[in-house]
């Protein structure tokens, strides 16, 4: 996969690529991570890349020229003997689709993915209409710039991608994999002060194992994000474990 960023502040990511799990994956040769300062693509002489808004009113907006050039500049992604691919365009954008495990599992299939980063009051429509193909935001709230977001969609998206992890089923079983939360983890000791580990994952019996977690997982969910629940298909299992949490919180 190939990763570009258009970003004004291109050193924002020197860290985050060359450490952990993506400086890994870059080092692997699984992803190329690259950063584009589209300031460069400016055609003034004083490289704006902003300007008022037509029509009035507070803030700058960020020009179409130097990000359409920044981008029809890129490198073409061609894997050997195939067709150059199209990469897809993702604009970060306190308006766009609300990103999801299942968006970082569908992007996570492209091999071109090119991230805008945004700053100032907007973008230029023109952006939107003519150039990106998705609009991603990590949440509402008010961020300084898309810096931040691009880091965490391109973080949730590598990870996925196949030879990145040292367990290939730790991607599987996170939270939002399964659209559970995951289950509580424990560690050695199995007595620390006067707290134990459950018997269970003691046992060695891991079909039992298995069960607790997925037990422990719809628990969890129930507990913290119920909404993750709506429209979801129980099993005749799940549904027993349901009336137990129930009677467990009526209990309490």
């Amino acid at each position: 996969m190939r990763i570009d960023v258009l970003t004004l502040f291109p050193e924002m990511f020197e860290g985050v690529f060359s450490s952990s799990i993506l400086g890994k994956a870059r080092d692997k040769g699984i992803v190329a991570l690259n950063t584009v300062n589209f300031r460069d693509y400016s055609n003034n002489k004083h490289n704006t890349v902003d300007d008022y808004p037509y029509g009035g009113g507070g803030g700058m907006v960020l020009k179409p020229e130097p990000i359409f050039a920044a981008v029809e500049n890129l490198p073409v992604h061609q894997e050997d003997g195939q067709d150059p691919v199209k990469p897809r365009v993702i604009l970060m954008c306190p308006q766009g689709e609300t990103f999801t495990q299942k968006k970082a599992e569908e992007l996570s299939n492209e091999q071109h993915l090119v991230f805008i980063c945004g700053h100032y009051e907007g973008y230029d429509e023109r952006i939107r209409q003519y150039l990106v193909t998705d609009e991603l935001s990590i949440g509402d709230y008010v961020l300084t710039g898309g810096e931040l977001p691009a880091m965490v969609v391109i973080d949730s998206v590598v990870r996925l991608l196949p030879g990145v992890l040292g367990n290939e089923m730790s991607a599987v079983t996170d939270s939002f994999s399964t659209g559970l939360l995951e289950y509580p983890h424990y560690t050695r000791p199995a007595k620390f002060r006067d707290w134990d580990v459950p018997e269970m994952l003691l046992s060695g019996h891991h079909e039992n194992v298995k069960r607790w977690r997925r037990k422990e997982s719809l628990f969890r969910t129930l507990e913290r994000r119920p909404d993750l629940l709506e429209g979801r298909e129980l099993s005749k299992e799940e549904k027993a474990w349901v009336v137990e949490w129930n009677g467990r919180k009526q209990e309490e």
